[in-house]
């Protein structure tokens, strides 16, 4: 491998994050040796301290990291930038207020390199992610060994199966950067839960992956105003809705793709429709209830056959359930599950 050449390349979207950069900056450059690691830091329009930190991280690594500034464009916006930008074969994205385990990222680089001197460099690599909630002692750990064979280079149709509720969330991937530019994915700016999108457009153009069973990104959750707590996502309801018909049209027909593809996309795409519907329910308005049923329709709509696959899954039925009756068992068991589980 080429000693000048760069293997993996962290975009950091960061606005107004001046509290948690330097920790997450840190954690990026703590491999043993980091020469072919880039840490692009794009500051999206931050109004606090942000840009000034960037600048000086950039000058304390020189050759390691790089600010870029640009106007507010939203963490979509920031990771598309930061796409355009990046000299890494692989690229993963590390939001600011999170960070990368000590323990695995050597793991992880040695994996990369052997993965860049290949004829042949899989095109994915999946490792788990840490739920690091604010006050909890005890971490919770996603893994997907049950799925996945690990340290095995593998293809979509070498795939086990996926609990009702489990899917590859954005943390857990590293992706060839030529596979997402090939993928055409641009996200929607402004626009929160885009990180489904990142999850979902590129796999049409993943053809083998990796998994290495180790916890590599610690997701920070709890804080005040984060994305992911009930009220703020019912009060961003639209997005979702908007997040579900980018993914939709990213949706291959089925006997376009293998199949083991297909069973993945179409159960990662009932998912997201499902918690889509739930904020709608919680919201407890009428116009959203009509909206959800809408939703539904669009699917159909765009894809008959797609439609009726999604419609198929269990949660799909179940949020699917007629009238105020359907609604209440909604309402209750998201309640259920929010306490049983505790991560929002």
């Amino acid at each position: 491998m080429n000693q000048n050449a760069t293997t993996l390349t962290f975009i950091v979207p960061a606005y107004n994050m001046e509290e948690y950069l330097e920790r997450c900056v840190s954690s990026l450059l703590q491999a043993r040796d980091n020469g072919d690691i880039e840490v692009l830091i794009v500051d999206d329009g931050s109004h606090d301290s942000t840009p000034q930190l960037a600048d000086t991280y950039e000058r304390r690594w020189p050759g390691r990291v790089r600010a870029i500034h640009q106007p507010n464009k939203g963490h979509g916006g920031a990771v598309n930038t930061g796409i355009a930008n990046a000299r890494g074969t692989y690229v993963k994205v590390v939001d600011a207020d999170d960070w990368i385990d000590p323990q695995s990222i050597d793991t992880m680089m040695a994996t990369l390199r052997e993965q860049c001197a290949s004829d042949r460099p899989v095109d994915m690599v999946v490792t788990n992610y840490v739920y690091d909630k604010v006050g909890k002692r005890r971490k919770h750990t996603v893994n997907f060994r049950h799925a996945m064979r690990p340290g095995e280079i593998l293809t979509w149709d070498d795939l086990g199966h996926f609990g009702l509720a489990e899917y590859i969330l954005m943390h857990a991937l590293t992706f060839r950067t030529a596979v997402v530019r090939e993928s055409g994915m641009v996200l929607p700016e402004h626009t929160f839960y885009v990180d489904f999108i990142y999850a979902y457009q590129p796999f049409t153009k993943v053809r083998t992956m990796l998994y290495l069973d180790m916890p590599f990104y610690h997701y920070f959750i709890g804080r005040e105003g984060q994305s992911v707590q009930t009220d703020v996502m019912i009060r961003r309801v639209e997005q979702l809705i908007l997040v579900n018909h980018r993914m939709v049209e990213a949706t291959p027909e089925p006997g376009t793709v293998p199949d083991g593809l297909y069973k993945y996309m179409i159960h990662f795409l009932a998912i997201e429709s499902s918690v889509t519907s739930v904020f709608l329910i919680l919201s407890r308005d009428p116009e959203n209830y009509r909206k959800k049923d809408r939703l539904w329709a669009d699917i159909a709509a765009h894809s008959p056959a797609i439609g009726r696959d999604v419609r198929r899954k269990a949660m799909s039925r179940a949020l699917n359930l007629p009238g105020s009756a359907g609604r209440w068992i909604i309402r209750h068991g998201y309640a259920i599950a929010e306490r049983v589980v505790g991560f929002n």
